[in-house]
């Protein structure tokens, strides 16, 4: 199948669905795919977020809409108190621990064993030379699909009335593309590199969950069929609530710099509402890659 039938709305496959006049995927030896990726490398240096518009065919994008709001209903849906770290409130904490500011969490998240392996968002995920893109952009050797059944590609559904709080991502990096707009609200706000690997910046932190820091916060209104590749271990980050009569729907998918990561039984069962045989027995051979709270 070539890009003409792509364009022509027959399945597209990985790369078939990206624009490739404006991201030029299938030519990783290109002057054009090098100036892509120095400028994505650039954006996440000095901010640790970076947005590719239009990264998916015009044509494709209502095709790429109406596949993940077909399965959105799929999502585990639950609304629970939660913190910046995603660690039990009732962790015993200092008392100005910023760990210790709560709020609802009510998006949900449909897991990967429920997106069809035709859909867009699955083709993409797998594609290899997607996935060699993606690790030029973060400066890595290569990416890995994570092991994990659930986690590795998921789709966020965030409804009206709700949002994401302010949180970090547990992994180093993120790729995300949204595929469905809220009529309002649903923006994303984030705090570029608020700490490090060495340092979690506490005061900072607690600053922006009581909202006295917000000249730290950047906002994004993101687009369907944009791409976004963000570093948010080290930024905190949320999506606004959601306004209107349409739920916000993002495409996570999940890489790791290592082979055979599978998330924590607590994490998944948080996220999905179940685990399976691999997360109980990855437990206790996670490997971190940072001494951060979470």
């Amino acid at each position: 199948m070539g890009a003409a039938e792509a364009r022509a709305g027959g399945p597209a496959a990985g790369t078939e669905a990206v624009d490739t006049d404006l991201y030029p995927l299938r030519e990783p030896d290109g002057a054009a795919w090098a100036a892509v990726v120095s400028r994505v490398r650039d954006e996440l240096a000095n901010s640790g977020c970076c947005v590719l518009p239009d990264f998916i065919r015009g044509s494709l994008r209502e095709r790429l809409r109406a596949e993940c709001a077909a399965i959105a209903p799929r999502a585990h849906d639950d609304v629970e108190t939660v913190n910046a770290y995603n660690i039990d409130i009732g962790t015993p904490l200092p008392g100005d621990h910023p760990g210790r500011i709560t709020a609802e969490r009510g998006n949900a998240f449909v897991a990967r064993d429920l997106v069809p392996a035709g859909h867009i968002i699955h083709r993409l995920y797998s594609d290899p030379l997607f996935q060699r893109f993606v690790a030029a952009c973060f400066g890595l050797p290569r990416v890995h699909e994570l092991a994990d059944p659930l986690s590795g590609l998921c789709l966020n559904v965030v409804k009206p009335g709700l949002g994401h709080p302010w949180h970090f991502d547990t992994n180093e990096f993120t790729v995300s593309l949204l595929t469905q707009q809220a009529e309002d609200g649903g923006v994303f706000e984030y705090c570029p590199n608020i700490r490090s690997a060495e340092q979690e910046n506490f005061g900072d932190v607690r600053a922006v969950l009581t909202g006295r820091a917000g000249h730290l916060v950047r906002r994004l209104v993101l687009r369907p069929g944009d791409l976004q590749l963000f570093r948010g271990r080290y930024s905190l980050h949320r999506v606004s609530e959601v306004r209107g009569g349409t739920a916000r729907h993002t495409a996570i998918l999940a890489y790791s710099e290592r082979p055979g990561v599978v998330g924590s039984v607590a994490r998944t069962r948080q996220l999905f509402g179940r685990v399976l045989p691999e997360h109980l027995a990855a437990e206790g051979r996670a490997v971190r890659v940072d001494a951060l709270l979470d």
